[in-house]
């Protein structure tokens, strides 16, 4: 019968809150791998209590020696769940509310200076091939929008909206951008794009030369790449752009809350990591 809760509450996350596919992926892994253990647990008819059940499986992560941040999500996805379950009135209490939140040492974390980034921007625009052209456009769209990899390399034409100049992710989550790189944007699907375009059918925003859509291996390799040439090392990867891009905004004055909505985050805690960089310029 649990499966059919974790169902409804996966469809809220998606439908309602717009959290990305990965992320709903990994609710429904870590929610399963609990009920699993609920389910043993009330078999054996030594444990009665929810209350009870859970904190034995939380000793049951330890054990398994999990890394810390899996064994914080794995709770964290517990009692956002059970959470549902009281709210939606599937129960009456929640059993996970003594159930502590572990708390993660994030490792410092790696951004670009806009110096830096300019830098990076500058090698991609020493050619003119169709090559560089795009991946200008994705450089400058990860920096301005703070996509995962995987989201950039996802998109297709429609999902990018001059007009409210912003591309949707998904049904309930999108993220605007400034009207400057809305003309760049304008361009590329107008003129660079083509250039690499051989099928018309083909709906994916950012191709390879062979005329498909480029992939998040690929997209890596030409940041590395550009980052090397920039002399800027090891340092830069499409995660250090989306660590800036989180940063640029705190400076900015936006709101926490608003952050995790443009990140995607399904968790809060996720997006507090950047607190403390935005107190540092740079």
């Amino acid at each position: 019968m649990m499966k059919l809760d974790i169902d409804a509450f996966l469809q809220g996350l998606t439908q309602e809150r717009g959290y990305s596919q990965n992320t709903v992926a990994a609710y429904r892994n870590d929610l399963t791998q609990l009920v699993a253990f609920i389910t043993a647990e009330q078999e054996r008819g030594l444990i009665q209590s929810y209350d009870e059940i859970l904190k034995s499986y939380l000793l049951k992560l330890r054990e398994k020696r999990y890394s810390a941040a899996t064994t914080a999500r794995k709770v964290a996805s517990a009692k956002s769940f059970f959470k549902f379950m009281v709210a939606s009135g599937r129960i009456k209490e929640n059993p996970t509310k003594n159930l502590p939140s572990l708390q993660v040492s994030k490792h410092s974390l790696s951004f670009l200076s806009s110096t830096e980034y300019q830098k990076l921007l500058a090698e991609a625009a020493k050619l003119s091939t169709p090559e560089a052209k795009r991946d200008m456009m994705m450089l400058e769209l990860l920096y301005a929008t703070g996509l995962r990899i995987s989201e950039l390399v996802s998109l297709n034409v429609k999902d990018i909206d001059l007009k409210q100049n912003c591309v949707h992710i998904n049904s309930k989550r999108r993220v605007p951008f400034e009207h400057r790189l809305s003309l760049i944007l304008g361009n590329f699907l107008r003129n660079d794009r083509l250039d690499l375009l051989y099928d018309e059918k083909v709906e994916a925003l950012f191709l390879n030369r062979r005329g498909k859509r480029l992939t998040r291996q690929g997209f890596w390799q030409i940041i590395k790449s550009y980052a090397s040439k920039a002399g800027l090392g090891g340092k830069v990867t499409p995660q250090t752009l989306r660590h800036s891009f989180a940063r640029r905004k705190l400076q900015s004055g936006t709101e926490l809350r608003q952050l995790q909505q443009l990140l995607g985050h399904a968790y809060i805690s996720s997006t507090r990591i950047y607190m403390q960089s935005a107190s540092r310029r740079g």
